[in-house]
């Protein structure tokens, strides 16, 4: 993938929704959380982030300076507002959110771990089910005073589904449900939404809400718990060898930014809804392209290479780890087909992307060099997005 200098300044985002807007982003301290926060400021958004501190260290938060007020952005930028809270306490939430009056908001903020969610299942419940129905509750009430925002995204998962593995690419109809707590909290918080909606949301004026549920998202920056590229990296930045705990489980594999798009693209349908019939409401996949529903074995394969050089092999113990579902499908076409978005990197691209941000890291970049690599992978996605004909980036050459 070459970079072409002034890429993304080539190419009209979201119908240029975010300049100016007042954006609201909770969990922006996390791994999506904090490419969307520089995505959204790059886009000339005010961003107000709401979360608690970063979870792992490193994070990409801090390692690349997100929102960094010394960081050089690019003209127009917008503005970043960095609060630290917790979800599960409405009251500092509410106050966050009537001071903030946001015109958009994307919900984040969650426990995000499926093995961690055994160990944790009330705390991951409390965070992805009440922390849902807190921010609601808190738009709600913003709303009934008319200073609600317009359009509200809650990003769940694909492991919201009932998945019972036999092949079938999940569709936004399909019954929800979830063997582990971390899925079945992400179901919940899917109906949650839904009643939401359809019991506070649905009358013009009121708030257009809509959840968004993308497939194993890829990047510069996870260092979340049992992920497997950042296992890749430590391991083949020590000169070990990768243990792969699951090498045949297949998952519908993307990177980052495929999901943000869809996230983001979603957000600004809601906002340009202008005859109010919410037609964006309700549920949303984002998921890869068929050919990117492959083994994490291959994901591994392709990160030693793109690393340049490592081995691997299958973990010891791992018929006694907790259960994990060994296929996992995403059907995206309601999106494309409506929304007009699309798959736009293969696996190949975004593991290749994500080892290079990893490599750079390992080997001693600083944070400027990190965000700069950050932005460099959003313009060289947007150039391939206007190749793909996505709808959402359109090349100012071609208008």
């Amino acid at each position: 993938m070459g970079l072409r200098a002034r890429a993304v300044e080539d190419v009209v985002m979201f119908a240029d929704v975010y300049a100016g807007r007042q954006v609201f982003v909770t969990g922006h301290t996390g791994f999506k959380g904090s490419w969307l926060t520089q995505w959204l400021l790059d886009l000339g958004a005010d961003v107000t982030g709401y979360a608690l501190a970063p979870p792992t260290q490193p994070n990409l938060f801090d390692a690349a300076g997100i929102g960094a007020v010394e960081a050089k952005r690019p003209r127009g930028a917008g503005r970043f507002t960095d609060l630290r809270g917790d979800v599960r306490e409405r009251r500092s939430l509410g106050q966050a959110l009537k001071t903030a009056a946001p015109e958009i908001i994307f919900h984040l903020a969650a426990q995000p771990l499926v093995r961690r969610s055994y160990a944790e299942p009330r705390l991951t419940y409390e965070a992805n089910v009440m922390g849902t129905v807190n921010l609601l509750e808190e738009v709600r009430a913003l709303a009934a005073f008319g200073r609600g925002p317009r359009a509200v995204v809650n990003v769940t998962s694909d492991k919201c589904y009932e998945n019972l593995e036999t092949g079938h690419a999940h569709v936004e109809g399909d019954p929800l449900g979830g063997f582990d707590p971390y899925s079945s909290s992400k179901g919940c918080s899917e109906l949650v939404t839904a009643a939401y909606g359809q019991s506070f949301f649905s009358e013009p004026g009121t708030p257009r809400v809509a959840t968004a549920r993308a497939g194993n998202v890829l990047g510069g920056g996870d260092w979340g718990e049992d992920r497997i590229l950042p296992d890749c990296a430590r391991a083949l930045h020590a000169g070990a060898v990768v243990d792969v705990r699951v090498p045949g489980a297949v998952r519908p594999w993307q990177h980052v930014l495929e999901s943000l798009s869809g996230y983001l693209w979603l957000g600004a349908n809601l906002w340009r809804d202008d005859a109010g019939a919410h037609a964006g409401a309700g549920a949303w996949n984002f998921g890869p392209g068929a050919d990117s529903n492959v083994t994490v074995r291959e994901v591994v394969e392709l990160f030693i290479e793109a690393w340049g050089g490592g081995d691997w092999w299958p973990a010891r113990g791992a018929a006694q780890q907790p259960h994990e579902a060994g296929l996992l499908l995403l059907d995206a076409g309601k999106a494309e087909r409506a929304l007009g978005w699309r798959a736009t990197w293969s696996v190949a691209d975004a593991v290749g992307a994500a080892a290079r941000w990893y490599k750079a890291f390992y080997d001693g970049a600083e944070a400027p060099a990190l965000l700069q690599r950050c932005r460099g992978d959003i313009a060289a996605y947007c150039e391939a997005a206007v190749r793909s004909g996505a709808a959402w980036a359109i090349s100012e050459a071609s208008t």
